[in-house]
């Protein structure tokens, strides 16, 4: 006689928050997968595999339990509808499966609804596995949840807090050379003049976890923890990376050091993602500071010590070359 093959259980949870803005206003925070880095606390990185009109396979580094984990994902936008609906096609364990759904409903003028929606599996339906996913979609989806509501009731103040620039260095040398230096962070103290202290750790190939006291020019030390997720290639590659602990005059900070053959060489490229932080301005840069000046300050920051970390890349890559 056959036995009977148990089907694993599956789970569900809810979580809501109510939204002082427009139904619509919320759903575009909710499909601009490519911001969820910058503007949701949990998530490092989001990398697109797939796109197309109402449909995108996307591939999404995020810290659960304090452990960084990674997954595949299909997701179903409907914006007639203020619903997207999102699967997982590979999961990480103790997740056998996962799938939801983010709901916005309008409750009236300047206010709404999002509930976030999960149903999943454990690997071996263990109690221990089963507890360990309901903990991290609670902190998960609470720390996403308010994360949007901020940003959708900042409203226009969204473009003033928010900005990206890219510095860029030609390099006549390898690639791999390149790539080699920025991903050897463990060596920066020796390497770079504004790097006090660092301490990286890989657990899983390619994913470093690290925190960095970096000096400025003023004299001042900044900590900063971050996740990097590193991607070479035979041109050299990317590293993408995101800050979890930033400095006081920013929100958030996320970024990528990428290389591309140029010539005889490369070029590489350093980008910032930033959003700003409105109530440290005056602490940090006196009284009548603005976030304009906070925003001249941060990218004056950004850029010189980034730079400058290329310049050393530069200058290792063609000795190298010789």
């Amino acid at each position: 006689m056959a036995v009977p093959v148990q089907q694993p259980v599956t789970y569900e949870t809810t979580h809501a928050v109510e939204v002082a803005a427009d139904a619509e206003a919320v759903y575009a925070v909710v499909a601009d997968a490519r911001s969820w880095p910058l503007r949701f606390l949990p998530n490092v990185h989001v990398e697109h595999l797939e796109e197309s009109d109402g449909f995108e396979r996307i591939r999404i580094w995020a810290t659960a339990n304090g452990a960084v984990k990674s997954w595949t994902s299909v997701r179903t936008l409907d914006p007639e509808a203020l619903r997207v609906t999102f699967r997982q096609e590979v999961s990480t364990p103790p997740v056998a499966a996962m799938g939801g759904e983010w709901i916005v409903t309008q409750l009236g003028p300047g206010r709404s609804r999002l509930e976030l929606r999960h149903d999943f599996s454990a690997v071996d339906d263990a109690t221990e596995n089963v507890e360990w996913i309901r903990a991290a979609l609670d902190r998960n989806s609470g720390q996403e949840l308010d994360n949007i509501r901020q940003v959708a009731e900042l409203g226009g103040r969204l473009t003033e807090l928010e900005f990206s620039f890219t510095d860029t260095v030609h390099v006549e040398g390898d690639g791999a050379d390149v790539f080699d230096f920025l991903n050897r962070a463990d060596l920066w103290p020796e390497r770079l003049p504004h790097v006090a202290a660092l301490d990286l750790t890989e657990d899983e190939p390619g994913v470093q976890v690290m925190r960095m006291d970096t000096s400025t020019k003023d004299g001042s030390v900044h900590t900063t923890e971050s996740i990097r997720v590193c991607f070479p290639d035979a041109a050299g590659g990317r590293i993408v990376y995101k800050q979890t602990t930033v400095p006081l005059l920013m929100t958030a900070h996320t970024g990528a050091w990428t290389i591309k053959a140029s010539g005889t060489g490369v070029d590489v490229s350093s980008r910032h993602d930033v959003r700003l932080r409105t109530d440290t301005v005056e602490r940090i840069l006196g009284e009548g500071a603005t976030v304009a000046d906070a925003r001249a300050y941060v990218h004056k920051a950004l850029s010189t010590n980034s730079t400058a970390t290329m310049n050393l890349a530069r200058a290792y890559a063609e000795e190298r070359r010789g």
